[in-house]
């Protein structure tokens, strides 16, 4: 080929871009799993009233999301935050928040006696008895007729023994031996169970080089287990496209279909947007996000927030897909729950969004 030959495609493929569709799936839809009731909130130093907790949740399930992490049945000594999921746990059972269609409520659980804890209030719902006081539902509360709610399971793992040892205080083997029952026990109830595998991507305690093998081993073992989703967790931000790009690569490699994956990025070193666009490009359609960039790992120093729910939706609606959430109600419950507890709110779609709305009203 001609050098004036090669300038000619060039100048064509410059005036002709080819377009990226995103969509190595058939589907336009990109759910999102909301975990800042319980992911965002968790690492919060001053403590927060369980009523502030309940009403961000019935807030989220105003916004369209689908899916919502609304808390965890951990040991108050670890993780004092979470103290009172019961009573959320209680409350949504009671009063079912509005929404415009069925929303999935997902909660933590560490071991067996978690699920024990979680199952004492959710049998006692079933017979009608509780312990639990149920707070005031927010005006206009209760559930969109003609839509059932469910519930879900989650357990959660780390990629690297250190992690693991710290965060759970067993080994890796261990805590996959800790799950059997409950997997059991959730599969008899007919409830699924989502899967984390935390520092998926860079661990605080062994550095940034998490071996992407050892993620889909463990990934495989929690499949086989009865898992119906894996999660895959840059808990630290660590994460880079190049090293996103290769652990999805491996995970297919091993044989796990993309559909049973979802990703979860925190923005410590602001790359969860482009990590998220290679997740994107490889097929993932299931991503995590906290409203107004809440979070950071209790286990994991210098972790910041989770990507920004706010900046998750808007990004993928520049692109052409659907996520079902109002971006304009999204933006207002992270300005709200930013404002009830006392810190800045970390979504830059979220804060241009509040800015638009109020230069319509002026």
């Amino acid at each position: 080929m001609s050098k004036f030959s090669c300038l000619r495609i060039a100048r064509l493929a410059a005036r002709y871009p080819v377009r990226r569709t995103y969509a190595t799936t058939s589907s336009d839809f990109v759910r999102i799993v909301e975990v800042g009731p319980r992911d965002g909130l968790q690492n919060e130093k001053q403590s927060i009233p369980v009523a502030t907790k309940i009403e961000l949740v019935n807030k989220l399930a105003q916004t369209g999301l689908k899916t919502i992490e609304a808390g965890s049945f951990v040991s108050p000594k670890w993780v004092p935050q979470m103290a009172n999921s019961s009573q959320i746990l209680e409350h949504v059972l009671a009063a079912p928040p509005t929404s415009p269609h069925a929303v999935t409520y997902q909660w933590l659980l560490p071991n067996v006696r978690g699920l024990d804890n979680f199952l004492s209030v959710w049998e006692a719902k079933a017979t009608g008895k509780s312990d639990y006081p149920t707070p005031p539902p927010s005006p206009g509360s209760g559930q969109t007729p003609g839509t059932t709610n469910s519930h879900e399971l989650s357990i959660f793992t780390a990629a690297t023994e250190t992690f693991t040892q710290k965060n759970t205080n067993c080994s890796i083997a261990e805590s996959l031996r800790r799950f059997e029952p409950i997997m059991t026990r959730a599969k008899e109830m007919g409830l699924n169970v989502r899967a984390y595998i935390s520092v998926a991507l860079g661990c605080p305690y062994e550095g940034p080089n998490v071996d992407p093998h050892k993620v889909a081993e463990l990934a495989v073992s929690l499949l086989e287990m009865g898992a119906d989703e894996i999660s895959v967790a840059d808990t630290t931000g660590m994460g880079t496209a190049p090293k996103t790009a290769e652990l999805l690569k491996t995970l297919s490699a091993a044989g796990i279909e993309k559909s049973d994956l979802a990703l979860h990025f925190h923005d410590t070193y602001g790359q969860a947007l482009v990590n998220s666009l290679v997740s994107l490009e490889h097929g993932i359609r299931t991503f995590d996000s906290a409203v107004a960039g809440l979070g950071g790992c209790p286990f994991s120093p210098g972790a910041t927030g989770n990507v920004a729910s706010e900046d998750l939706v808007h990004c993928f609606h520049s692109l052409g897909l659907k996520t079902g959430v109002d971006m304009e109600k999204l933006s207002e419950v992270g300005q709200w729950i930013s404002y009830e507890i006392g810190r800045p709110n970390e979504s830059r779609a979220g804060n241009a969004t509040m800015a638009q709305m109020a230069k319509r009203k002026a």
